[in-house]
């Protein structure tokens, strides 16, 4: 038995809860991390999950286990970077999923900085509005626009997004430019719709204007679950959009987009940097945590 190999996949079976899930983030097969974890469990002489055709869960003494185990794997990590290089610098690979209007407008066009600062660090990149198993899929962090409220993480807000109204001017000439929120609501009127991951559904948007709220639902013909899909929809004049400002300022700088309701408000969106709670926070994830939040710090701010 390879021990390193053994508490390897052991650390990832414990966190994907599934041999099959721990067997693919390791490259592995299914059978080989199951006898890593049966030789491991043999050679401690103690059970150290529970297995059944539904699920696998940690016993006590492998919690136990578990906790010092992840250490013990991030502290050698650690130590083989610190002889191949500058001890102080963080290096290897970080795992991250990002939504993809943010990784196209603001992380990519940033990364040059981030290599410049951080050579050793190869990230690997997931772009995507969906939903992601942290754990299982063995992500290191992922970014999103909202509250995360998954017990298992740790969310930490980086920073808000002002939103804004916005509508391309085709729509406009052809539905007429609504004075107020509420007309929205009429017949003429399309919004289009952003499918939330988390539900699958099209949420009200909220306004204030001093002591007056309106939640607009609106009738929609299209609706998206991706950023950038739902940026495409809104210029090709399928209805009105709610934006962030730094998606939205590029379009309306050029007259692609054109602001409606400047005198009310809509709520900041929070962006959330989350990772799991049981993970060592890496010098690598630190480094990307920093990163970001001196990225969040040049986006475009409330009016």
């Amino acid at each position: 038995m390879d021990r390193f190999d053994a508490l390897q996949a052991f650390v990832r079976v414990v966190e994907a809860g599934s041999f099959t899930k721990a067997a693919l983030t390791l490259h592995m097969s299914k059978t080989t991390v199951t006898q890593l974890v049966q030789q491991l469990e043999a050679r401690l002489r103690v059970k150290l999950l529970h297995r059944t055709t539904r699920q696998v869960t940690v016993t006590t003494e492998g919690a136990a286990y578990y906790e010092r185990v992840v250490r013990v794997l991030s502290d050698l990590e650690e130590a083989d970077a610190g002889l191949s290089g500058d001890a102080s610098a963080p290096s290897g690979c970080l795992r991250v999923d990002v939504p993809s209007p943010f990784a196209r407008l603001v992380l990519m066009p940033a990364l040059p900085d981030f290599h410049r600062r951080y050579p050793g660090i190869q990230l690997d990149m997931g772009v995507s509005d969906r939903v992601v198993d942290v754990i299982g899929d063995n992500v290191d962090c992922v970014l999103r626009g909202g509250e995360v409220t998954v017990p298992s993480l740790i969310a930490r807000r980086v920073g808000e997004l002002h939103m804004g109204v916005y509508a391309a001017p085709d729509y406009l000439r052809s539905a007429g430019t609504p004075a107020h929120p509420s007309e929205l609501e009429d017949t003429q009127h399309l919004i289009v719709g952003f499918l939330r991951a988390s539900s699958g559904t099209v949420a009200p948007m909220v306004m204030r204007r001093g002591e007056e709220t309106v939640a607009v639902d609106g009738r929609y013909v299209v609706s998206a679950d991706d950023g950038n899909a739902y940026l495409a929809a809104g210029l090709a004049g399928m209805g009105v959009l709610w934006l962030p400002r730094y998606m939205a300022e590029p379009h309306a700088a050029c007259g692609e987009l054109l602001r409606l309701f400047e005198d009310w408000r809509i709520a900041p969106m929070p962006m959330v940097l989350a990772y799991p709670a049981t993970r060592h926070v890496s010098a690598r994830l630190r480094a990307f945590m920093g990163w970001v939040d001196e990225l969040m710090a040049t986006l475009p701010g409330p009016d």
